[in-house]
């Protein structure tokens, strides 16, 4: 049952049997998430669509419209309703928040399955290993993209190439076998070795030459900014390497 009071919105979108549009279904979520009077206008053919667009003079669909006024698109309606709207490129910390946040919550599980406690000494070994094993899998989605982006600033790639391809390998090779504790001679200096040519390189692109750059730690396109959480990454790779051969 609609309610009388509530604001009155149109949308037109295209629903076909080989397409529903995405952006619709999100515009009609939102509306109706905002209490508004949906009408759900269905644009069933390529020719239907065309013409509506021809005849509203825009370019894309869905178009919503609200007491009479076209808003635009989703993401005008967003616009429209105050919620933020992404811009294509700008800085984001989300992927290496949402890589942290994950593989810390994993580690802690897999303490808890192994130990009977998700806080242990094992947990912080493991919440390393599986960030290293994780970051090298989106660098490893696009390795060409990313260790184009990686000679932006690291000392060694810069040098010689193709240490970018193997970069991502190496990172992944030691943190899997960081994390079944297996060969340490060969994971600790790997990552050591890496994990300090790294730190390096960010610390003088950032804090001395004071440029301004994308980080690849999170794959080529990431919009990471170079700086405290690259570092981080590097830190983290060579404190693992020196607890492992101390140990």
């Amino acid at each position: 049952m609609t309610d009388p009071a509530a604001k009155a919105a149109t949308l037109y979108r295209m629903v076909m049997p080989e397409h529903v549009c995405p952006y619709g279904l999100k515009a009609l979520h939102l509306l109706k998430s905002r209490g508004f009077n949906v009408d759900d206008r269905h644009l069933t053919t390529r020719e239907a669509t065309d013409a509506f667009k021809a005849e509203q003079g825009v370019k894309t669909t869905p178009q919503v419209f609200i007491e009479g006024q076209r808003v635009g698109g989703y993401d005008d309606l967003r616009r429209h309703l105050g919620l933020r709207v992404a811009v294509p490129g700008e800085t984001s910390y989300r992927p290496v928040i949402a890589v942290f946040a994950m593989t810390a919550l994993l580690a802690l599980a897999a303490s808890q399955m192994a130990f009977g406690s998700p806080f242990t000494v094992a947990a912080g070994e493991w919440f390393i290993a599986f960030s290293m094993v994780v970051l090298s899998i989106l660098k490893l989605q696009d390795v060409e993209r990313f260790s184009t982006m990686f000679l932006n600033y690291d000392l060694l790639a810069r040098r010689w190439p193709p240490y970018g391809v193997i970069y991502p390998f190496a990172e992944g090779a030691a943190g899997l076998l960081m994390a079944a504790q297996a060969f340490t001679w060969l994971s600790a200096p790997v990552a050591l070795f890496i994990g300090g040519v790294g730190a390096v390189s960010v610390f003088k692109a950032v804090y001395i030459d004071k440029r301004q750059l994308k980080c690849a730690c999170a794959g080529g396109s990431s919009t990471v900014p170079l700086g405290f959480v690259s570092l981080t990454e590097n830190l983290m790779m060579v404190a693992m390497a020196a607890w492992m051969l101390l140990a």
